[in-house]
């Protein structure tokens, strides 16, 4: 019995094999085997298998339970193919397939879309920035200058929607910077390297808390195209002074393994005037004395950027990735200025010209390090590790001097070294369910530290001496922790998600004394629950209505609560507020969209511990004023906005936006302050096919009087641009000429209000340009075969990093 048993198992072993075990082989029409391709293992009443192609065109299933089974393949350029059915009863244990290519494989790159220069979606405005051709040559910080509800102060500070404090993140991680330091990362970063531009106002609580007035995250290229494509790009362009631009990107796309390259060098001469015209005043209102300071500063700027990175499929299922960059800004140059002061009268009482030759380097690194698994077909988690460095370094050489017959002059000298390193680790996990939901849970924690020194020297009797009521040295640490978990959900005509993070920051910082300046520490510990979520009707197939919430937070950056003093000029310093508090808001919004044509919005938003510039006296020095920044009250912004995207004619496409807000500021800063303000931003993109091989765009902005402080109004600014295109090489390369700010007018104007002083200033750029623009796309396109999600999921995924 014992025997007939064993017999009667071994005579199932081959049976039992083939059950287990199934190489599918594909071939091209030349016999080459086919790397890549996407196989599918179909088994009735099962959930399909997939599997890509190797090397030598195999692709293996094991495990494959008893029954009937068949195999659909596809690959980028040739036509699905199914095979026949198979059953346990054959002895075979592999199978060859020969693809057919399509007739419309392509030997050239040819986009034939026309992507639209803004899009509106749901939570987010998409500013595409190769589809305008007078963004051609611009730095970032340009290109958002003009983006729907976007504004850049003097200092840099952005704000969107009329809100300020904005996250800036770069392929979706925070930059860490503020002030002049993301001011300097963004006005060198070209438009070239640019894919898209996100405009969040109310983001999901995936993302970081932090940006009261929501994030903008800029998307740099990155090509997803199979085999070894790439493209070049030259730009040059004339201001004032002239201006050069070049970009190189590459992409290798084979199998398993997606690698790329970016480089990107500019150099540009830039010009920048500023007037300051700065009255004092005695208690009673009247003039005592008058400050005219006319500023011109001129200089270079060389950037240089990389950046690499290598996607890997270990299986159907699992990705791994690893990006690195670095980018080396070098900024070289002098400012002469010149400071009259006027008695009430009128008449000058003396003059003293000043001198500042600067030059300061940005260096900054990043690694990072992806792993995205698809534990099923509803369940995907990821995973990240990154570092980022910034090396930060200014040199700065004042000479001040007094025209006059029996004058002096002044020399000082400043050294201002900073280095900026942040570690940081998230997770998220997906959890796709019944009727088109899904649960997020995730976690990041992020630590960021910082080496903030400046050294001022002051010539004496010939001799360098130590300036020590100026000179400091500062360490800062800062730690967040965060997790949140989001439901979305979709019921008939009702869409919706509900989402809730908490965040818990603790940050030490030390300022270090010397022998005039005693050592000083304060740290901070606090946490707290940021809810958001929306609420969507489909009324029908043409309307949409969506109620949005969300409570955000912005916490001082480094910068902020550094209290010694920045050297301006000689009459005007700038300090930090090491007693600054994080700022609060809740935003609601309300928007209605009517299919892709209209999209009109009301918005509410309460902004507590509210982040105004401060402006005070100095009262150890006469005629000195200080810039700071504190928590001045409360602040409350209504805001409306019409978004439209129509195309009166078949050459003819135009995107606008009108934003309307009231916006009201009140605090106290050593007076009791309360501003309001009406203020109106337009922004239109008129886009033109002139026949095959021509397009045209007519763009420009307005924006009325503005407030972003409590003591500081913004004067009316705008421009208008305009460009032409035409492809050329069989639509393998394009020209691009244009021409912003034709009329001059895009200037920084605006009056300040201090204690006992108002100052009047206007800031004038080389903002007038003309550029002519390049680029030469290399490499072979094939027209997409359409995929199932899952196999697609799995060839699409790229560039985590």
């Amino acid at each position: 019995m014992t025997r007939t048993l064993l017999l009667f198992l071994l005579a199932l072993l081959p049976l039992g094999s083939f059950a287990q075990q199934f190489t599918l082989i594909i071939l091209k029409e030349n016999a080459q085997p086919v790397d890549g391709a996407t196989v599918k293992l179909i088994l009735p009443n099962r959930q399909a298998r997939v599997g890509i192609s190797n090397a030598r065109g195999q692709a293996l299933f094991q495990n494959i339970p008893p029954g009937t089974f068949n195999f659909s393949v596809t690959y980028t350029g040739y036509k699905s193919q199914t095979t026949r059915n198979y059953t346990i009863a054959e002895s075979i244990k592999q199978d060859t397939i020969r693809m057919q290519p399509l007739s419309t494989m392509l030997s050239e790159v040819n986009i034939t879309a026309k992507t639209p220069p803004v899009e509106v979606k749901q939570g987010k405005v998409i500013v595409n920035v190769e589809a305008s051709a007078t963004n051609t040559g611009a730095t970032v910080l340009e290109v958002l200058e003009k983006s729907p509800g976007v504004m850049v102060d003097r200092n840099g500070g952005i704000s969107l929607q009329g809100k300020p404090g904005v996250l800036v993140m770069i392929d979706d991680k925070p930059t860490y910077l503020s002030g002049a330091d993301l001011n300097n990362l963004l006005s060198s970063m070209s438009s070239g390297q640019v894919a898209q531009i996100e405009l969040i106002a109310n983001p999901t609580a995936r993302y970081d808390a932090s940006g009261n007035a929501g994030i903008i995250n800029i998307k740099t290229k990155k090509n997803r195209q199979k085999g070894f494509n790439g493209s070049v790009s030259a730009t040059v362009a004339q201001g004032v002074h002239s201006k050069t631009n070049n970009t190189l990107t590459l992409n290798y796309r084979a199998g398993r393994v997606n690698t790329f390259f970016n480089y990107n060098i500019s150099y540009q001469k830039y010009l920048t005037n500023l007037y300051a015209l700065r009255k004092y005043t005695n208690a009673s209102g009247a003039t005592t004395s008058t400050l005219e300071q006319p500023s011109h500063f001129t200089g270079t700027l060389l950037n240089n950027n990389v950046k690499a990175g290598l996607d890997y499929d270990v299986s159907s299922n699992t990705t791994v990735g690893i990006v690195l960059g670095g980018t080396i800004i070098h900024r070289e140059g002098n400012n002469t200025a010149s400071a009259r002061w006027l008695n009430p009268a009128g008449a000058a009482d003396s003059v003293i010209a000043t001198d500042n030759a600067n030059n300061s380097r940005f260096k900054n690194g990043q690694a990072s390090l992806n792993l995205r698994h698809n534990i099923s077909k509803t369940q995907d988690i990821s995973a990240s590790a990154d570092w980022l460095h910034y090396n930060i370094a200014s040199d700065q050489n004042f000479n001040n001097r007094l025209q006059t017959t029996n004058g002096y002059n002044e020399f000082t000298r400043a050294n201002i070294p900073t280095g900026i390193t942040i570690l940081t680790g998230k997770a998220d996990y997906t959890l796709k369910t019944e009727k088109e939901g899904q649960w997020q849970v995730g976690w990041k924690s992020a630590r960021s530290s910082t080496d903030n020194a400046a050294g001022y020297q002051n010539l004496t009797s010939g001799q360098w001496t130590d300036d020590l009521t100026r000179s400091n040295h500062f360490l800062y640490s800062e730690n967040i922790h965060a997790a949140y978990a989001l439901m979305e959900r979709k019921y008939k005509a009702i869409s919706y998600q509900v989402g809730i993070r908490y965040e818990h920051t603790d940050y030490h910082a030390h300022q270090l004394g010397n022998l005039l300046q005693k050592d000083s520490a304060f740290s901070r510990n606090y946490g707290s629950f940021f809810p958001s979520g929306y609420v969507s009707y489909q009324a029908d197939t043409a309307n949409n209505l969506t109620l949005t919430i969300s409570r955000r937070i912005d916490r001082p950056a480094y910068q902020t609560l550094n209290p010694f003093y920045f050297i301006i000029n000689k009459y005007t310093y700038e300090t930090g507020n090491p007693y600054i508090l994080p700022q609060y808001s809740w935003s609601l919004e309300l928007s209605h969209q009517y299919k892709n044509l209209l999209t009109t919005t009301v918005s509410y938003t309460n902004i507590n511990n509210y982040f105004s510039q401060i402006f005070l006296s100095d009262p150890a020095q006469a005629g000195i004023l200080l810039y700071t920044q504190g928590n001045v009250g409360r602040t409350y912004i209504i805001g409306v906005s019409e978004a439209v995207t129509a195309s009166p004619t078949n050459w003819w496409t135009i995107t606008a936006q009108a934003l309307y807000n009231y916006k009201k500021l009140s605090g106290f800063n050593g007076n009791r302050y309360t501003s309001d303000i009406n203020q109106l931003n337009l922004n239109a993109n008129n886009q033109f096919t002139i026949g095959k091989r021509f397009t045209g765009e007519l763009s420009g902005f307005y924006t009325t009087r503005a407030r972003n402080d409590v003591q500081e109004k913004l004067y009316p600014t705008g421009q208008l641009s305009a460009g032409l295109g035409m492809s050329l090489l069989k639509k393998k390369a394009n020209l691009k000429l244009s021409m912003r700010d034709v009329f001059y007018t895009n200037a920084m104007e605006g009056l300040t209000q201090f204690p006992n002083a108002t100052e009047y200033f206007k800031i004038k750029r080389d903002s007038r340009v003309v550029v002519l623009a390049f680029t030469y796309r290399f490499g072979k396109a094939y027209k997409m075969v359409k995929r199932d999600n899952s196999a697609s999921d799995e060839m699409e995924r790229v560039g985590n990093g």
